[in-house]
């Protein structure tokens, strides 16, 4: 059985998608971008400020389910600009910790909202 994970504290769904859903000890959150759950707009200051924000919102809807960064076994970073790859790995540093999830970052032609980042992840609930 699949279960919707709703997080008040995160930006709402925009489509029709959960921010995760649980299955078992697995969770599987949707993309979340670096938009504030308050006024629905990207944050100001550029790919720093996007990421540490989209991080923050993927951290909410993890503890909605029961989870934190620390269980997330997988996480991927889709950037509008490769270019942005080492400033957002600078502010992604600083959300995770050893031993780190698996990880792949590519580039996209554009993110919605024309965010800079958009950052999904699995979480493992088990053991």
């Amino acid at each position: 059985m699949k279960e919707a994970v709703v997080s008040p504290h995160a930006p709402k769904a925009i489509g029709p998608y959960s921010q995760a859903v649980k299955v078992g000890p697995w969770v599987f959150c949707s993309g979340q971008l670096g938009m504030d759950p308050e006024t629905g707009q990207l944050v100001p200051g550029g790919i720093e400020a996007e990421t540490r924000q989209a991080l923050t919102n993927l951290q909410r809807v993890l503890e909605a389910a029961g989870a934190s960064l620390d269980h997330v076994v997988k996480v991927t970073v889709f950037l509008q600009d490769i270019g942005d790859f080492a400033k957002m790995n600078e502010v992604y540093s600083t959300f995770f910790r050893a031993p780190y999830p698996a990880r792949a970052a590519v580039q996209v032609a554009a993110l919605p909202k024309g965010a800079r980042v958009e950052i999904e992840a699995i979480a493992y609930l088990g053991e």
